[in-house]
């Protein structure tokens, strides 16, 4: 199975290669995709789960015009650090969706991303209607932009001083 840790990313995304990340809900699938700098998360729309093949062909496609070279899954770890089956089902989708391309996936602990999430797009002063439709994708954007600014926190701790 094509599951890597953060710290392999940056050999894996050469070349330009974007880095996507993935909220997973039961009827979303919040997605966001950083820049060819790896510097910052855009929020993608949401894909609207319907089964697992159409939303799996849907994701990959979408992953292959954004020119992803890997892709983070936010994991929700509970607070006291155990897995639910939240967790599980996360682990699920990767096994499944691995089978159907050469991609390699990494977790996040993606605990309170929807809540800080949330939080940012009150500060915008979104409405709730519209939270509602950008939540997921927002919290996709937190997952991956906490993997970016860890990559650049590697990256700033290999580099000579």
């Amino acid at each position: 199975m094509n599951i890597v840790v953060i710290e392999d990313l940056p050999t894996l995304l050469a070349n330009g290669r974007t880095l996507a990340g993935l909220d997973l809900g039961d009827k979303t699938i919040g997605v966001a995709v950083s820049d060819r700098g790896l510097s910052f998360a855009h929020p993608r729309p949401v894909i609207i789960r319907k089964k697992f093949s159409v939303d799996a062909a849907s994701l990959i496609d979408l992953l292959t015009k954004e020119n992803t070279g890997a892709v983070v899954i936010g994991l929700p770890i509970n607070m006291d650090g155990s897995e639910g089956p939240r967790a599980q089902a996360s682990r699920a989708f990767v096994r499944n969706i691995a089978r159907m391309t050469d991609l390699p996936f990494a977790f996040w602990d993606e605990r309170l991303s929807t809540v800080a999430a949330e939080r940012s797009l009150i500060e915008m002063d979104m409405s709730r209607a519209k939270r509602k439709t950008k939540i997921d994708s927002a919290a996709a954007a937190f997952i991956l932009q906490g993997v970016l600014d860890r990559l650049y926190a590697l990256g700033e701790e290999a580099s000579p001083r």
